[in-house]
C-alpha cells in the first residue's frame, strides 16, 4: 500500500525536479539525445539576473502578488470565516457561495473575467458608462492597472479558500477558552485577537505557505490573457515560454523553474520545521 504512492511521487515529483535542477546548469533546445546536452555552470543563473530583461519585472510582479494575496483576499477569507463561524442562518449556503470559485481553475476564472474587462462588451466598462462619461477602460491591455486587475480575478478564488481553511481552524478551537475570555470579561475582538487567533497557530503556517506557493505558482490566469506579457509578467510565465516556447530553451526555462523552487522551499521548510517542533512538544 506504500510501495505505488511512493513510486509515484518518486517517478513524478522527485525524479523530474532533479532533473530540473541538473538541466538548469546546462544549454539545451530539447531536440535530439542526452549526447545534444552542454554543461555551461552558473551560465543560466546569471544570464537570468543579468541580461533577461523580463526577469526582474518577473519577481517584482511575484512580490506584488504575494504581498496582494497576503493583505486583502487573506484578511477577507479570515473574516469570512470568523462570521460563518456564528452559525448565522444560511450558512451553508454562504460557505458554498465563497467556496464556488476555489473549484474553477484560474484558466476558466481568466475567461469569466475576461467577459467582465472586455473593453468593448464587458460588464464593468458598461456599469461605468452608466455612471460616468469616461472612456472605456483597457483593463487588460493596459500593463500601469492589468497585474492589479488580474489580481482581483485570482484573489476572488483566494479567498474562498482561506475562508474553507480558517474555518476549519475556528471549529477545531476548544470552546473552553472563548468561555473563560467571556467570564474573564473580554470582548469578542480581544477573545479572538488574544485568545483565538493564536491557537490557530497552526493554520496560519498553512496559509502562509498556500497563499506564498500559490503566488509563485500563478499561470493559467497570466498565459490565458496575455502569456504573461505587457506588464502581467510573472516567473511561472517565463519558465513556460523558455521551455516550451518557439526558443526551447530547456536548460534557461529549468534555471528559473530551481528559482521558484529555491523561493518555495524557504517558506516551506520553516513550515515543516514548525510543525515538528510543535508535534515534538
Amino acid at each position: 500500500m506504500l510501495g505505488v504512492p511512493a513510486l509515484l511521487v518518486v517517478g513524478l515529483v522527485w525524479l523530474p525536479a532533479m532533473a530540473t535542477v541538473l538541466l538548469s546548469f546546462t544549454r539545451w533546445d530539447g531536440i535530439g539525445g542526452l549526447e545534444t546536452i552542454e554543461w555551461i555552470g552558473v551560465q543560466n543563473y546569471t544570464d537570468a539576473f543579468t541580461i533577461y530583461p523580463p526577469f526582474e519585472p518577473a519577481l517584482r510582479n511575484n512580490l506584488v502578488w504575494l504581498v496582494v494575496l497576503f493583505t486583502v483576499p487573506t484578511l477577507l477569507g479570515m473574516f469570512l470565516a470568523v462570521l460563518l463561524d456564528r452559525e448565522m442562518r444560511g450558512g451553508s449556503v454562504y460557505r458554498s457561495i465563497f467556496y464556488l470559485p476555489v473549484v474553477l481553475s484560474l484558466a476558466l476564472i481568466g475567461f469569466v473575467w475576461q467577459l467582465i474587462y472586455s473593453r468593448d462588451q464587458g460588464l464593468l466598462n458598461a456599469f461605468l458608462a452608466l455612471v460616468s462619461d469616461a472612456p472605456a477602460v483597457d483593463w487588460f491591455g493596459n500593463p500601469d492597472i492589468n497585474l492589479y486587475a488580474v489580481l482581483v480575478a485570482a484573489g476572488w478564488r483566494h479567498t474562498g479558500y482561506i475562508m474553507l481553511l480558517y474555518l476549519a481552524g475556528l471549529k477545531a478551537v476548544d470552546p473552553s477558552l472563548r468561555e473563560a475570555a467571556a467570564i474573564d470579561g473580554a470582548g469578542p475582538v480581544r477573545t479572538f485577537t488574544r485568545v483565538v487567533f493564536p491557537a490557530l497557530l497552526p493554520v496560519n503556517l498553512v496559509v502562509v505557505v498556500v497563499t506564498v506557493i500559490d503566488a509563485l505558482r500563478a499561470f493559467d490566469i497570466v498565459w490565458i490573457i496575455n502569456r504573461g506579457r505587457n506588464g502581467l509578467e510573472l516567473i511561472s510565465a517565463l519558465v513556460t515560454s523558455n521551455v516550451i516556447g518557439e526558443a526551447s530553451r530547456v536548460g534557461f526555462g529549468s534555471a528559473l523553474a530551481v528559482v521558484m523552487l529555491v523561493i518555495s522551499l524557504v517558506f516551506i521548510v520553516v513550515y515543516v520545521s514548525t510543525m515538528l517542533r510543535g508535534a515534538h512538544r
